[in-house]
């Protein structure tokens, strides 16, 4: 039997799957496929079977490129899920699962497995461990209870963990909490794509009895997540799908994700200074490099970085003078002593260039006097010969008047 629904219930009218195959003109190659109701291997009145939805996907037309698969189920049993979701998956045609009201138990891993899942506004999606009836002994108990923590729970969380990329363990986590999660959340969670439209996930959870999901330690019962729902409006029909209406959520849902406000009942004013107070500290706080600084580095301002590198400039111009009016001296004063001679000494200043360290030593080796005086140091009105003019030049003395 079903436990999504009531027995005594019997006028209840299921709503069939049915696959709707668009016209060229106005959709193309989509076919559109509904998944109104519990998933449950009996079929018929209690719920959706595998060998319905497979029966559907096999009336299909041949150039179907793309199905959407429009969600508000409860789900139901778990292998009659995976063998729908293998199906699909199977299927050459691109799936798109589009959650209109809520996709709870099998539904969800259903919609997790699509190419592409979509949450309509106001939607959620539910997980949870996989549970089972067994009549036994404790050994028959004992035994089903590790089937579904070995088996069932993992092989679920697998499908998760694959659309999400994290680990199976980290849904395995998640599935034990027994998680509504908001449409945001579940883009959060990475287990849908994106959000689009206006849906109503209230409305599709009072379609249903979900009160198989309670435990008696109330982990099963923890409260849904609120919603965030569309501004009221006095004008006639659904204002609430209007596109303002619509801008309107996307805003303010955006804001409390980006500003983590985790109240989603929070009002405008509420958003606002939590806006408020990020951009004061935005302002008061420099922004951290995006890279860590290796050791023996340092950050600096750009502008005062240019001004050391002009200052370095002009010390290394102030010590090249330096240099060379030392090296200038260093020759001047080799010239003056008479260690070399006035002719030689730009070659001997070149060379200082070179090796001061040596060149000066050499100098300083160089006898006093020695060279050949490049100033007058006297002059003689009788002089007798060439050679007495040679002579007095090579070794001057000092004549009378």
């Amino acid at each position: 039997m079903n436990p999504f629904r009531n027995a005594a219930r019997h006028d209840t009218q299921r709503t069939p799957i049915r696959a709707e195959a668009p016209s060229v003109k106005t959709d193309g190659t989509v076919a559109t496929l509904r998944l109104y109701d519990p998933v449950d291997s009996w079929g018929d009145w209690w719920g959706v079977s595998a060998k319905e939805f497979t029966r559907v996907l096999d009336e299909l037309p041949d150039d179907t490129t793309e199905i959407r698969l429009l969600i508000n189920s409860p789900g139901g049993e778990v292998m009659e899920g995976i063998a729908i979701m293998n199906a699909l998956r199977a299927h050459p045609a691109r799936v798109v699962a589009v959650v209109e009201g809520i996709a709870a138990s099998s539904a969800s891993f259903i919609a997790a497995s699509a190419d592409e899942l979509v949450m309509m506004r106001n939607s959620e999606l539910y997980i949870h461990n996989a549970w089972g009836f067994v009549v036994g002994d404790a050994a028959d108990l004992r035994a089903v209870a590790d089937d579904l923590e070995q088996h069932f729970d993992r092989n679920i969380a697998s499908i998760y963990a694959e659309k999400s990329g994290d680990t199976v363990e980290h849904w395995l986590g998640e599935m034990d909490k027994d998680r509504f999660l908001t449409a945001e959340q579940a883009v959060a969670e990475k287990l849908a794509d994106r959000i689009d439209g206006v849906g109503d996930a209230d409305a599709a959870k009072a379609k249903f009895d979900l009160s198989v999901f309670a435990r008696a330690d109330g982990r099963r019962a923890a409260a849904m997540a609120a919603t965030t729902r569309p501004p009221s409006s006095s004008e006639p029909g659904e204002p609430n799908r209007k596109e303002n209406a619509v801008a309107y959520s996307d805003l303010t849902a955006g804001l409390r994700e980006r500003l983590g406000v985790t109240d989603a009942t929070a009002d405008d004013e509420t958003l606002l200074a939590a806006l408020d107070e990020a951009l004061e500290e935005r302002a008061e706080t420099p922004e951290a490099p995006q890279a860590s600084i290796p050791e023996g580095a340092v950050v600096m301002d750009a502008a005062q970085l240019e001004e050391l590198r002009a200052q370095a400039a002009l010390g290394a111009q102030a010590r090249a003078q330096q240099e060379s009016d030392r090296r200038d001296a260093i020759v001047a004063q080799a010239l003056s002593e008479g260690r070399i001679a006035a002719s030689s000494r730009d070659s001997w200043r070149a060379q200082l260039d070179k090796d001061e360290e040596g060149i000066t030593a050499l100098l300083d080796s160089f006898p006093k006097n020695q060279a050949v005086p490049v100033a007058e140091v006297g002059h003689s009105d009788s002089l007798t010969s060439s050679d007495d003019a040679l002579y007095a030049a090579a070794f001057p003395t000092t004549k009378e008047a």
